[in-house]
């Protein structure tokens, strides 16, 4: 099960069908593994993080692909072209993360209910005002993890 951004509680796997069967894909062993692997995560995966003896790297990133194309993870850029993988937001719930752009490691953060609001009030009038109609934000905060830091503090 997973949490949305309402706080309902849904079946992370007949949504995960659901969502591939729509673009005429099944939801096979392999992604399943996958996506019970993203939900036991705590944080962003990369692929190379997924791949086991069971699940080769070739066959995560392939399916990672078909996964992200359905809707049912989503990609978290981290420092340069390396990407993350993490369920996407109606399976797991509205949150924001802090990216090291020294190492690359996604953490998933929440803001306070309040700022959350107020940024997507601001967000809104924003777009509005380019002639966009806000559907959604993701909000990547870029920094040096503590490990980068004390590494650079050491060079």
């Amino acid at each position: 099960m997973g949490v949305a951004a309402n706080s309902v509680r849904i079946d992370v796997h007949a949504e995960a069908e659901r969502l591939l069967r729509a673009i005429d894909q099944r939801y096979s062993d392999g992604r399943r593994r996958l996506v019970e692997t993203l939900l036991a995560a705590t944080h962003p995966l990369v692929a190379t993080d997924i791949a086991d003896d069971d699940l080769p790297q070739s066959s995560v990133y392939r399916n990672l692909t078909v996964l992200e194309q359905a809707g049912v993870v989503s990609k978290v850029l981290t420092n340069g072209e390396r990407a993350a993988f993490e369920l996407a937001e109606r399976l797991k719930g509205h949150h924001h993360h802090l990216v090291c752009v020294g190492c690359g490691q996604v953490l998933d953060i929440d803001l306070p209910a309040d700022i959350e609001r107020r940024l997507t009030d601001d967000m809104t009038s924003t777009a509005r005002s380019a002639g966009f109609v806000l559907v959604g934000h993701r909000l990547d905060l870029l920094g040096r993890c503590s490990t980068c830091v004390t590494s650079d503090r050491d060079d």
